[in-house]
């Protein structure tokens, strides 16, 4: 009899009667990680949402504009439109709480969901809730300390980590 259109063999099990561990670039999961450009781009898109909100603060930040008699300019604020630059800032506040924390502890901000990003626990694959989110965005302060080495650690790194991420012991998959 003939083999001809008969489904090949299953693959043998892996040595050892384990299961294979992710490779690299394999989230817990086994999704894609992100790339570093896809985490840039993300995070952009996140600040992106404040820039109206800090550009009309600027403008509208009370400013008093002073020339001497030496040709000396002197700057000083002054409180008239500083109700304005308040609301600005208090806009600002109140979309990074939203956003970067709240969002964000759900697995995905507003930059992370528009490129079908996800941050989750590297442990379970499941988001890591507000509270983490928070300390995760405090942790990349580490990040700039080296001359800002942390942040371009996902490029050679086996997870794409950064040093917050190592910290919080997060990674950033690709969501399926």
């Amino acid at each position: 009899m003939s083999d001809y259109g008969s489904p090949p063999p299953p693959p043998p099990p892996p040595p050892g009667g384990g299961s294979p561990q992710p490779g690299y670039g394999a989230a817990p999961s086994g999704a894609q990680l992100a790339t570093w450009i896809q985490r840039v781009g993300a995070y952009l898109l996140d600040y992106l949402l404040y820039v109206p909100f800090i550009i009309v603060a600027t403008i509208f930040l009370p400013k008093t504009v002073t020339t001497d008699i030496n040709g000396v300019v002197n700057t000083s604020t002054s409180s008239g439109n500083l109700l304005v630059a308040v609301l600005m800032y208090l806009i600002v506040l109140a979309i990074y709480i939203y956003n970067r924390c709240y969002l964000g502890g759900q697995g995905q901000s507003f930059g992370k969901k528009t490129l079908n990003l996800v941050l989750v626990a590297e442990a379970t694959g499941q988001p890591i809730g507000t509270g983490k989110a928070f300390l995760r965005d405090i942790c990349h302060v580490l990040d700039s300390l080296a001359c800002y080495i942390g942040w371009l650690f996902p490029i050679w790194d086996a997870k794409r980590q950064t040093f917050a991420d190592k910290i919080m012991t997060t990674v950033v998959p690709i969501k399926s």
